[in-house]
């Protein structure tokens, strides 16, 4: 397979019929071609010729996506998504080959989970997002409201009751609507104009940094459940360092997107790697093709066998980051 000349399409196509085949091509291909991961692997003296199985993949530090330049290949990025990170710490940066691509594998990964953008009206509430530059998630939420093309589809920042206004006329239209906030920003809206919902999907994407209280995940969703009568709360699990992103409808148990596994290390071990059971994330993302498809996330959780997985707070000496909640 000749990746060099490959799109992310292509990849998750080829993955679809052999997902483990898929990896462990792109896997030699990335171990050949990325001079960070290749020196990572000769660090860590591992042929990548040896490697037989998913699970014998040594997964990048997602740590180097910080303070290396990680890309397969020579080419030019079409942009560059950045971490929103905290004052003093320094910032993520993935480089974007192809922002189509991207856009497009987004719609599809929300799809295949939702339905088509086309019958949702988009409601942004990212305050945090919007007041920087070099987002994925701002980038990503235009890009479907670009799809839906609904008329009241809109971002808010501290403007709360116009947040209201425009829901309350939504649901008096039965209008399908997803509404995508940072937990922060859902937080302060529901406190302020609790308004049930019935026509509308509250997808928190994490976010309580800086805030004097940080709340467990089980305290934000009671409370947004509460605030607008609601059974159960949406969930989105994406970084800066991955193009895919992964869904839950509640609970706090994601699906991962077509082309994305997440597997587990040991937290003492962390050239480990297991298909399920608990400790650090190591996530798979076959839309990585342009830059490190395997990367060790600094994220604690648990894997099911059927492949879904949790998100249970993260290795103590890792930064702080915007898009986690603190867990029960």
């Amino acid at each position: 397979m000749e990746f060099s000349s490959l799109n992310i399409h292509q990849i998750l196509n080829a993955a679809q019929a052999n997902f483990n085949q898929t990896c462990l091509d792109l896997f030699r291909y990335q171990a050949s071609h990325n001079p960070i991961y290749y020196n990572y692997l000769s660090a860590l003296d591992v042929a990548h010729d040896q490697v037989k199985k998913i699970t014998d993949i040594p997964f990048l530090p997602i740590s180097f996506f910080k303070t290396h330049d990680v890309r397969t290949g020579q080419w030019r990025p079409a942009t560059e998504f950045t971490s929103s990170g905290t004052t003093g710490l320094q910032t993520s940066r993935h480089p974007v080959r192809d922002l189509n691509h991207y856009l497009d594998h987004c719609k599809n990964s929300f799809e295949s989970v939702y339905g088509s953008l086309e019958d949702y009206c988009i409601l942004g509430l990212l305050p945090s997002y919007l007041e920087r530059t070099g987002s994925g998630l701002i980038a990503m939420v235009e890009g479907f409201m670009n799809i839906s093309n609904h008329p009241l589809n809109g971002y808010f920042l501290y403007n709360h009751q116009d947040l209201a206004e425009r829901l309350a006329n939504l649901e008096n239209q039965e209008q399908k609507t997803l509404l995508i906030g940072v937990t922060f920003g859902l937080i302060d809206f529901a406190a302020q104009y609790p308004i049930p919902l019935k026509s509308t999907i509250v997808m928190e994407t994490g976010g309580m940094k800086g805030r004097s209280q940080e709340l467990t995940r089980d305290a934000v969703h009671e409370q947004l459940q509460k605030a607008f009568c609601l059974s159960h709360i949406h969930s989105e699990y994406g970084m800066t360092e991955l193009s895919s992103q992964a869904y839950s409808h509640g609970n706090g148990i994601y699906r991962p997107s077509p082309g994305m596994q997440v597997l587990v290390r040991e937290t003492t071990d962390p050239l480990s790697c297991h298909l399920s059971g608990s400790g650090g994330l190591n996530i798979i993302d076959l839309a990585n093709l342009h830059t490190c498809a395997f990367i060790a996330t600094e994220d604690l959780g648990k894997v099911h066998p059927d492949g879904r997985f949790e998100v249970l707070g993260r290795f103590d000496q890792s930064d702080a980051r915007g898009c986690n909640l603190m867990v029960p």
